[in-house]
């Protein structure tokens, strides 16, 4: 038996919280279960949508002891188009259970989801945010999606599971600054990741774009100085970035007015929920970015350079004095797209989380 870790805001939080339920609980228990949203940047799923079970073929039912179910998903799992998802490559190379967190039905289902999946579990509930946004008090002016780590909270504080709530990398999502995290998390003493960790989610990082979960793990290696990454051109990797630091549920849920209305007023669908976001923040749950942010056309793709020196020299002058650049970054600078990036890791000769630049 093991706890259940729920991967706050989907898209490459899977990652770091495989990093993270390995520094917590070790592999003693065998693979950790993982919940999480199957919500993913427009450059993975062009439709930029939550998707829900009915999203996927593939997915296999998995029963609880209290009697509730839910999907896991396997390496045979496919999305429906015109979706796109990492999901299934995730469960090809975690070494974890990877399930679906599917909030279609509104908070109370999704309550009653988590709580099947910690009793499956047989422990309590782990909460894993990348950056620390799951932290926002709504007013930050680089916040961009805080709907998902709010529904996340809200509905695992109606499960009634023991939940502790982790912050990994303060700062290094881009939307809360490391200062501001560290001052609301003042008092909480960090756990730091080993190597090991790290490298047992190595596999998905060859490949997978999530920039924060890639920080995470670059920092935890001992990385350390400026990163351009598609959100920001000075994520700053420091002392502080390697540490996982927890907090209590309640304390999490005290700094999120987002999670505590969900709470208070228990909305019935998952558009209502969505509506309470945009409320209290000006963003709408449902939207994949901030309303002001514009958007990019991604890359139609192509084939990487064959020249590194050449290459090399085209990134150190796209990242503006960096001392590092994810590889999300670097495929979008040279034109090519996020599936690219084994191909262009392997003309740079990197087997880091970042390239270095400098």
């Amino acid at each position: 038996m093991s706890d259940l870790y729920v991967a706050a805001g989907g898209g490459g939080d899977p990652v770091g919280t495989l990093i993270a339920a390995r520094a917590i609980g070790g592999d003693r228990a065998g693979p950790p279960l993982i919940a999480t949203y199957a919500w993913e940047r427009p450059e993975v799923d062009p439709t930029a949508a939550l998707l829900g079970a009915g999203d996927f073929e593939g997915l296999v039912r998995e029963a609880a002891a209290d009697g509730g179910g839910f999907g896991a998903f396997t390496p045979a799992t496919r999305v429906r188009p015109p979706a796109g998802s990492t999901m299934p490559g995730l469960a090809r190379d975690l070494p974890a259970r990877l399930l679906l967190l599917d909030p279609a039905a509104g908070l109370a289902a999704l309550a009653r989801q988590i709580a099947s999946m910690a009793a499956a579990a047989g422990g309590r509930i782990h909460v894993v945010d990348v950056g620390g946004d799951v932290l926002t008090h709504g007013d930050e002016p680089a916040l961009c999606s805080p709907f998902g780590d709010a529904l996340t909270l809200a509905a695992c504080r109606l499960t009634g599971v023991p939940t502790t709530v982790h912050v990994s990398g303060p700062g290094l999502d881009g939307e809360i600054e490391e200062r501001t995290l560290l001052e609301r998390l003042a008092t909480r003493r960090p756990l730091v990741p080993d190597r090991d960790a790290v490298a047992a989610a190595a596999r998905a990082l060859a490949w997978h774009p999530s920039e924060a979960s890639a920080l995470w793990a670059a920092a935890v290696l001992g990385a350390r100085g400026t990163v351009r990454t598609v959100r920001s051109s000075a994520i700053r990797l420091t002392d502080a970035s390697p540490g996982l630091y927890p907090l209590p549920l309640e304390t999490a849920v005290g700094h999120n007015p987002v999670a505590r209305t969900l709470v208070e007023e228990r909305p019935a669908t998952l558009r209502a929920a969505a509506d309470v976001s945009h409320r209290l923040t000006g963003i709408h749950g449902l939207a994949s970015e901030h309303p002001g942010t514009p958007r990019r056309n991604p890359p139609a793709g192509g084939t990487p350079p064959p020249d590194r020196d050449r290459a090399v020299k085209s990134l150190r002058e796209a990242a503006g004095g960096a001392d590092h650049i994810t590889l999300r970054y670097a495929a979008r600078a040279l034109g090519l797209t996020w599936r690219d990036i084994p191909a262009l890791r392997t003309v740079l000769g990197s087997h880091t989380p970042l390239l270095r630049l400098t």
